[in-house]
């Protein structure tokens, strides 16, 4: 499905989330695609631009029971005008917004929100100097950080799947920066403190095997900075390899 297109147009600071009519629009049409898959029990892998992405498969997943998301990134996403001067772009709040923390018209679709309780996500990957580290311990979702997961991706995911007993299964978001700057520098926000390759094949592996794991998204990395395809090619030989 195409998205609609990332238009800022006349945004002003204190507006919102940037382009938010149609990402609520786009994000209600994606999760009914999804939903039929999900339904099928047919693995879901869906590659997109950025991590607003999430909106639509939590979305589809609440229509079906209670899902837990395991929230791979290299950045907590938990910007809301409570801990920031203003809102901006989604990608920097998809955590707050999928567990309700944000505007109705991008939280409450459908009447549905939160997508995901506070308690059904697992954060994994941020760095140790996060900005809103705080308000995500409080809101009670548990945290790895980049630092863990390169001490041992096993012990984090076995950690993270235990999270989930007694729930309908759990979705995978997985941004891209997690990896470390030097690894992965095709993102948005490249920062140090990352993990490489091999650690993010053996966090993702043992997650993605799991019976309850019902699908994974893939967002930031940027073709653009990219030229010869160098980190698309060991980026897709990594996942590849943790799907297998």
């Amino acid at each position: 499905m195409t998205p609609p297109r990332y238009d800022v147009g006349e945004w002003q600071p204190g507006d919102g989330v940037f382009n938010a009519a149609a990402m609520a629009t786009y994000t209600v049409r994606l999760a009914d695609r999804l939903e039929g898959f999900l339904r099928q029990e047919k693995f879901v892998v869906l590659l997109g631009g950025e991590c607003s992405n999430l909106l639509a498969p939590t979305l589809a997943l609440k229509r079906l029971g209670r899902y837990g998301v395991v929230y791979v990134d290299g950045h907590s996403d938990f910007r809301t005008v409570d801990n920031s001067p203003h809102v901006d772009a989604a990608g920097g709040e998809a955590l707050a917004l999928i567990t309700g923390h944000g505007q109705q018209d991008l939280t409450n679709l459908e009447e549905r929100g939160p997508y995901t309780r506070n308690t059904d996500a697992v954060l994994i990957g941020i760095r140790e100097d996060d900005d809103y580290a705080g308000d995500v311990e409080k809101a009670g979702i548990a945290t790895y950080s980049a630092a863990k997961v390169a001490e041992d991706p096993s012990a984090v995911a076995r950690g993270t799947l235990a999270h989930f007993d007694g729930l309908d299964g759990f979705w995978v978001h997985l941004d891209v920066d997690i990896l470390d700057a030097t690894i992965m520098p095709a993102v948005d926000s490249p920062d140090p403190g990352g993990i490489d390759h091999v650690q993010l094949q053996a966090l993702l592996q043992p997650l993605l095997a799991a019976p309850n794991c019902v699908g994974l998204d893939v967002g930031i990395f940027d073709p653009d900075l990219d030229p010869d395809g160098r980190y698309a090619a060991e980026l897709t030989d990594t996942l590849v390899a943790a799907l297998s």
